[in-house]
């Protein structure tokens, strides 16, 4: 069941434009240099900083086709608005379009300064320099303490839809709402619905990934539970289907994290592919965390199934996470790929910088 968004006041352009006032542009840097050390592990040092990081190769020993990030060969997509821990670019959702790759993203500013402010929606013929968005929604047009990552999706009939996770100000809970338009620049908040309401009482939901495959829409979500005030920042990835992308059917957890592992806090979905052959047809990549400490600063791993309702963290016991940034508390989540018309891939992904800063980053295969 959808909830009709009634009344919602869309900001003046002028307003909208003001919240995006410390937009940050794109800038050409690489992040490292890799080196081989001992561990089974591959390190990135910058050729400036002489910093490292990590990332587990036994991942794609395997499977030539699973993709890691390598920060070495990362560029920045959008800055953070600002220096310092909790501000952030990141959360990016793309899609290849139209001669180029079109990025949704979130950004936000530390708990007491705004927190979630604002999505943006960029175009970039390279995929790399967006510059000044074509879209901008403020968290006051959508009635929201704060917004998390989008998710932008192209329609199989024409068109464009957009997913905002949104924070029920005063609470713990999320919600999502969506909005549909013609173009990624048209979208208008005034026109919403709320698809996943979740639950004031036990459950948020937020940051879906969704795909259209096999003639079916297919939906993770990202679930914390809020009866225990001392758990809400614990999560879990549901699935779920849908003959149109709106009304959904929850088809169990798909993810979770595993006792005693670098993942056991949480583990939250940020990007799935298909593919046709193969003992494990699924690939998910998956932000994790060990503890309510490492809230905000997950890394990333791989998970694989033969049913997208059912993962399996593809990390042996005991190794950790397949990328994480050498700064700050590590942070390197919210991962996404996009296929390019040329056979490439294009990744993105949020990553901490040194001053605490997270930038989302890109780079290319």
């Amino acid at each position: 069941m959808r909830l009709i968004v009634a009344g919602s006041c869309r900001l003046p352009q002028s307003r909208a434009m003001e919240a995006f006032a410390s937009f940050p542009g794109a800038a050409d840097r690489k992040l490292a240099v890799a080196a081989p050390i001992s561990g089974g592990m591959i390190v990135g040092g910058s050729a400036t900083s002489r910093s490292q990081v990590a990332y587990n190769s036994y991942m794609v020993s395997g499977d030539s086709e699973l993709l890691v990030p390598r920060p070495s060969d990362a560029v920045v997509a959008v800055d953070p608005p600002g220096p310092g821990s909790g501000y952030w670019a990141g959360g990016p959702s793309a899609v290849a379009a139209d001669g180029g790759v079109y990025l949704a993203y979130r950004l936000r500013r530390p708990v007491g300064s705004g927190r979630g402010y604002a999505v943006g929606i960029a175009f970039a013929a390279d995929g790399v320099h967006f510059g000044a968005p074509l879209a901008v929604i403020a968290k006051e047009e959508v009635d929201t303490e704060s917004l998390e990552r989008p998710e932008l999706v192209r329609l199989p009939e024409g068109g464009w839809r957009l997913y905002l996770s949104c924070a029920t100000t005063g609470t713990k809970h999320w919600r999502v709402e969506v909005t549909d338009a013609a173009h990624p620049a048209e979208f208008n908040v005034r026109h919403r619905s709320v698809v996943l309401p979740g639950d004031l009482r036990k459950r948020a939901v937020k940051d879906p990934v969704i795909t259209y495959h096999g003639g079916q829409w297919h939906m993770w979500a990202t679930i914390h539970p809020l009866a225990d005030p001392d758990a809400t920042d614990q999560m879990t990835t549901e699935y779920a289907t849908s003959t149109d992308g709106l009304d959904w059917t929850w088809q169990g957890t798909a993810l979770s994290g595993r006792p005693g592992e670098w993942d056991c806090r949480g583990t939250r979905v940020t990007a799935v592919r298909f593919r046709a052959d193969g003992a494990y047809p699924v690939t998910a990549y998956y932000d994790g965390r060990a503890s309510a400490a490492e809230n905000y600063e997950e890394r990333t791993g791989i998970a694989l199934g033969s049913d997208p309702a059912a993962l399996l963290a593809a990390s042996r016991p005991g190794s950790g996470p397949v990328a994480a940034s050498p700064y700050h508390d590590g942070g390197l989540r919210y991962l996404d790929l996009v296929d390019l018309p040329d056979g490439r891939t294009r990744l993105y992904y949020e990553m901490a910088q040194p001053d605490g800063s997270h930038a989302l980053v890109t780079e290319i295969r």
